[in-house]
């Protein structure tokens, strides 16, 4: 196959490079057609299966016919903002709001100039092997200036993007070409094979001792929010759109019918309302922080509703005086919704009701509750310490067993 890697040097000096594809094509009737192009994937697999693509339109007539009819394969990026419309449609903000940031840094920079059509297995593959080896641009983001000033100067690399960041991007890929074969702009989408199943990641949670003494620390105007988080479980998102009309105070409930997500509502995650049940210390403290700012339950002064940005201050404040740390890295608001799982499964609550308490859509999400602290697994196990109980006669109950049943 005639494939090449061209390089040049730009108007500004620098050396650029380019897969391109330079072959004669001899037609049936002896005349002979030099083709030469460059690869809309930019990898030498890429390139080869372009070469394929060219001598098969040649063979058949085709090549070149899309021009002269004004029409042409769409492109991934062409059809980008149409699959945002659909999620806008159909996703709740955040995950349109993701899907978006997916596809600049990762997805259009790969297959942007590639007509959807030609993205096959091979493409696929490429892609992936590209995503391997990238690094991670989101910490250097969110890092503080004079950290990332410390990393450069020490000489420490970002970290590659984790397989689970790759199969997220893969996952949008995957939908984008569904949606597309949906449309009817291709004609079947290519299968998108995700890495290994990976393992849960690891969280963090809070023991009962702790979650007292975060409590006890918080501030007065924070108190009811943070106990309403370790002991109600709601996700970050709802305890910012929780409305007084949500709480039935009579009943000891909560409705949680919402999520405000960048100063957008929606539908709870998943899209289903639920309702949790609340301990009396809950309701007492709600009931105590009664205001007539507006109608969300935790709200700005002016009765706005808080923001993630707002929150995170409170929480830091509250560990700093309880003593709370942790060598891995700091808690946040989503961990004191790990507590309560966690909690309520130490407790020996059946799995089941806690998907319905937290709002799960399934029960492999509630698993990762089921795990018992060191503590309660000793407690266990020293049952086989305990005083024997009273001995029992096995084979006079089997015989009548067999005389109340015959």
């Amino acid at each position: 196959m005639s494939i090449r890697l061209r390089k040049w040097q730009n108007k500004a000096g620098k050396v650029e490079e380019a897969w391109q594809v330079d072959f004669v094509f001899h037609h049936p009737d002896g005349r002979r057609q030099r083709v030469v192009k460059f690869s809309p994937v930019q990898t030498r697999r890429g390139a080869e299966q372009y070469e394929r693509e060219l001598r098969a339109s040649l063979l058949n007539g085709t090549f070149g016919k899309e021009n002269n009819t004004g029409e042409r394969p769409m492109t991934l990026a062409e059809f980008a903002p149409r699959f945002l419309t659909y999620s806008e449609n159909n996703n709740k903000h955040s995950s349109v709001v993701s899907k978006s940031q997916i596809l600049e840094a990762h997805i259009l920079s790969f297959f942007g100039g590639m007509a959807l059509a030609a993205i096959g297995p091979a493409e696929i593959e490429d892609f992936k092997a590209v995503m391997r080896k990238k690094k991670s641009a989101a910490r250097a983001r969110k890092e503080a200036p004079t950290r990332a000033a410390l990393r450069k100067r020490s000489g420490e690399e970002p970290k590659p993007l984790s397989l689970k960041t790759i199969n997220n991007v893969l996952t949008v890929l995957s939908k984008l070409l569904a949606v597309a074969e949906e449309q009817r702009v291709i004609e079947q989408a290519p299968r998108v094979r995700l890495f290994a199943k990976l393992p849960k990641p690891p969280f963090d949670f809070l023991t009962f001792e702790e979650a007292e003494r975060l409590l006890n620390a918080a501030e007065p105007e924070w108190r009811a929010l943070l106990l309403v988080a370790l002991k109600a479980g709601l996700r970050q998102g709802e305890l910012i759109g929780l409305q007084w009309s949500d709480v039935d105070f009579q009943c000891g409930k909560l409705h949680v019918r919402r999520t405000i997500w960048r100063g957008v509502s929606g539908l709870p995650k998943g899209g289903r309302e639920r309702t949790v049940e609340l301990p009396g210390s809950a309701v007492d403290a709600l009931k105590g922080h009664r205001h007539l700012r507006g109608p969300y339950v935790f709200c700005q002064e002016d009765g706005r509703p808080l923001t993630d940005g707002l929150l995170k201050l409170p929480l830091r404040r509250a560990l700093q005086r309880a003593g709370i740390t942790r060598e891995q890295g700091r808690i946040g608001w989503h961990d004191l919704r790990h507590t309560y799982g966690s909690h309520l499964a130490m407790r020996g609550i059946p799995l089941t009701v806690i998907k319905e308490l937290m709002g799960h859509a399934a029960i492999d999400m509630t698993e990762r509750y089921a795990h018992l602290s060191p503590d309660t697994r000793r407690e266990a196990v020293g049952v086989f310490d305990r005083p024997s109980a009273p001995a029992c006669d096995i084979r006079a109950t089997r015989m009548e067993d067999a005389a109340n049943h015959p």
